[in-house]
C-alpha cells in the first residue's frame, strides 16, 4: 500500500520580464573586420599596438607589387613586433584597393622617374611580346619598381598618420569594451 500522498504547493513569484532587443544583423565588413579587432581588444591587445598594426596592414595591403602583400605584411609585423592578426585583417580588407591603385602607382612612377608610360592596350603588349619579350619584361619590372618607390614614399607618411588617427579611437573602444557597453558600434 502506498503512503499518504503529498501535495506540493507551488508559489508563483512574479519576476519582471526582460525585453530583449531584436538581434542585430551586422554587415559582412563589420563581422570580418570590426568584430575581430574588438576581440583583440578584449584579449588584452593595446590600442597603440593595434593602431600601428592596422596602419601597417592597410598601407602594405595597397603596395603595387601584386602577390607580395601577405608575406610582406607578415614579415613587417614580426620584425616590428606588431599584432599579426590585426595587420593581416587590415591587409586583406584593402585588397580591392590594391587592384584599383596598381595602375595609378605605375603611372605616377613613370612621371616621377621620367620613363615611358605603360601602355594599357592589349594590342601594344602583344606587339611588345612579339618584338622583344625580354625588353618588355625589363620594362615591366622597371615600371613596377618605380611604382614601388612611389608607394614606399607614401607609406612613410601614411602609416604614422593612420596609426596616430586610430589610437584614440581604439582607446575609446577599449573603454567601452571594459565597461561592457554594447553594442560597441552601431
Amino acid at each position: 500500500m502506498r503512503g499518504p500522498r503529498r501535495q506540493s504547493i507551488l508559489f508563483v513569484v512574479s519576476e519582471p520580464v526582460l525585453q530583449h532587443a531584436a538581434p542585430v544583423h551586422h554587415t559582412w565588413l563589420y563581422r570580418r573586420a570590426v568584430l575581430p579587432i574588438l576581440a583583440l581588444l578584449r584579449m588584452g591587445a593595446s590600442p597603440r599596438t593595434l593602431a600601428w598594426s592596422i596602419a601597417a596592414g592597410v598601407v602594405i595591403g595597397i603596395n603595387p607589387i601584386l602577390g607580395s602583400t601577405t608575406f610582406l605584411c607578415l614579415a613587417i609585423a614580426f620584425f616590428l613586433r606588431l599584432n599579426v592578426a590585426a595587420s593581416q585583417i587590415a591587409n586583406h580588407a584593402v585588397y580591392p584597393l590594391e587592384l584599383l591603385l596598381v595602375i595609378p602607382f605605375i603611372r605616377l612612377g613613370s612621371r616621377i622617374f621620367h620613363t615611358v608610360p605603360m601602355p594599357l592596350s592589349p594590342e601594344m603588349f602583344l606587339e611588345g611580346v612579339r618584338r622583344s619579350p625580354v625588353a618588355l619584361v625589363r620594362q615591366l619590372w622597371m615600371w613596377e619598381w618605380h611604382a614601388f618607390a612611389v608607394w614606399l614614399a607614401i607609406a612613410a607618411v601614411a602609416v604614422p598618420g593612420i596609426a596616430f588617427a586610430l589610437t584614440p579611437v581604439l582607446r575609446r573602444l577599449l573603454v567601452r569594451v571594459q565597461r561592457h557597453e554594447y553594442p560597441i558600434l552601431p
